[in-house]
């Protein structure tokens, strides 16, 4: 049923059952079928703070249902944007927005919200930003998104609970980025789209994500070229209208399920994935032993005998930091030693006690874990507690690789960036359930 959505009334409701749910399983199993990839957290979040740079309505197609994307609508109606999320499509109409601060127990619930910087500095030149959220994994913070504000022309002025942006007008320049950081090539991305004159961006993130961002804002009257690589070049419009566009399916899901059809055996096709998206996380697969065909608009993975590997998380092109504790997870059955090094966020391995209590064997050494691979049939099931987003999806297929029952806990954490993941895997033959 199409309705407008009033999602900050419908998370205070859900917020406490939320909370209050486990996810059961039984493992032992394999992972047989087919399932579909959805689209992606990560790129449709900096899409919906980009329909803030125009009065005109935009349509954002095969959107994920997810509670960040819920959340960011209630970013989008605080700034009093009107939303419709009907099935897997949002309507966006922020002509009657105003760059009036918001609620910050609504900001603090996810990390994203930070976007709104950007595209509202750019419209109406003043922005006002509190402390925003997102999984407890690390230090992200902001200073690399207001250096590249300052030198577009921007005044940042720190206020009790957050910041306060404005600028008599924005205008492109060569901007440098210290670290190629995601959020804040996005934030700088939206902000230099309606500035005067050309903006360089150095040492960008390269995600795709980012190439899916600057084509929203192209498809919108913008000009930016270069997005996907470290150089981005960005000559600021004028004005930007409404535009219809679908996002690109999530390369995490992906990976996702890609790391349980080789932990759990059996043979799966990934509906509408993206190879081009997931070479690293493919070349990893390979060294593990592990048979996969992609073909266009699918991805077949074949479990088997895993082999011991030795990984880094790294930006893009690099493996996804994202998948570093379902790797992890899936390691713990191959044959040998493996290492993870974790470069991006020091608090990411959160979940290695959690593992240890199904059986794992796992050492932390600075920023690596060494896990020594054992046979599935010493591992038993165990009560868990995801601790976040990612944490929270590997803990869940670790459990399935385990003899008997096991209860997860801080499902609300899954749900924000997994769209039904338990029916997904119950489709494929898990023995898994909410309750």
């Amino acid at each position: 049923m199409k309705a407008v959505v009033d999602v900050a009334a419908d998370k205070n409701k859900s917020k406490t059952p939320i909370k209050q749910e486990k996810i059961v399983t039984v493992g032992g199993g394999s992972l047989n079928g087919e399932v579909a990839i959805s689209g992606a957290k990560n790129a449709v979040l900096p899409l919906m703070a980009a329909a803030l740079l125009t009065e005109d309505e935009c349509i954002i197609n095969n959107a994920p249902c997810l509670d960040d994307v819920l959340v960011m609508l209630s970013v989008f109606k605080a700034l009093d944007g009107r939303a419709e999320f009907d099935g897997h499509q949002l309507r966006l109409n922020s002509r009657g927005v105003e760059p009036r601060a918001v609620k910050p127990e609504i900001l603090r619930q996810i990390r994203a919200s930070n976007l709104i910087l950007g595209p509202l500095l750019a419209r109406f030149k003043e922005a006002e930003i509190g402390a925003c959220g997102g999984c407890s994994i690390g230090s992200r913070p902001m200073d690399i998104h207001f250096a590249g504000m300052e030198a577009l022309g921007a005044k940042i002025l720190p206020l009790a609970g957050g910041y306060f942006a404005f600028a008599r007008q924005l205008k492109g320049t060569d901007i440098y980025l210290k670290f190629p950081s995601v959020g804040a090539t996005e934030n700088l991305l939206m902000a230099a789209a309606l500035s005067e004159g050309q903006t360089r961006l150095h040492n960008a993130a390269a995600e795709p994500e980012i190439e899916d961002l600057a084509a929203f804002i192209n498809a919108m009257g913008g000009s930016i070229s270069g997005a996907g690589t470290a150089d981005i070049v960005i000559d600021g419009a004028r004005k930007l209208h409404g535009v219809e566009y679908t996002v690109m399916p999530d390369r995490i899901e992906t990976g996702t399920f890609l790391l349980a059809g080789a932990l759990l055996g059996g043979k799966i096709r990934l509906l509408g994935a993206r190879a081009a998206d997931v070479q690293v996380q493919l070349s990893v697969l390979r060294q593990m032993g592990v048979e996969y065909q992609s073909m266009a608009g699918e991805i077949t993975v074949q479990g088997g005998p895993l082999k011991a590997v030795r990984v880094e998380t790294a930006p893009h092109p690099g493996f996804p930091t994202d998948l570093q504790p379902i790797l992890a997870a899936v390691l713990c059955h191959a044959e040998g030693e493996s290492i993870i090094c974790e470069q991006i966020f020091e608090n990411r391995f959160g979940y290695i006690n959690e593992l240890k209590k199904l059986g794992a064997a796992i050492q932390i050494r600075d920023n690596c874990a060494i896990i020594k691979g054992s046979k599935q049939n010493d591992w038993h099931g165990a009560k868990l507690a995801a601790s976040d987003l990612r944490a929270g999806a590997a803990l869940v297929l670790a459990a399935l690789s385990a003899e008997g029952q096991s209860e997860i806990t801080g499902v609300h954490y899954i749900d924000r960036g997994y769209e039904d993941l338990v029916g997904k895997l119950r489709r494929l033959g898990a023995d898994i359930k909410r309750c």
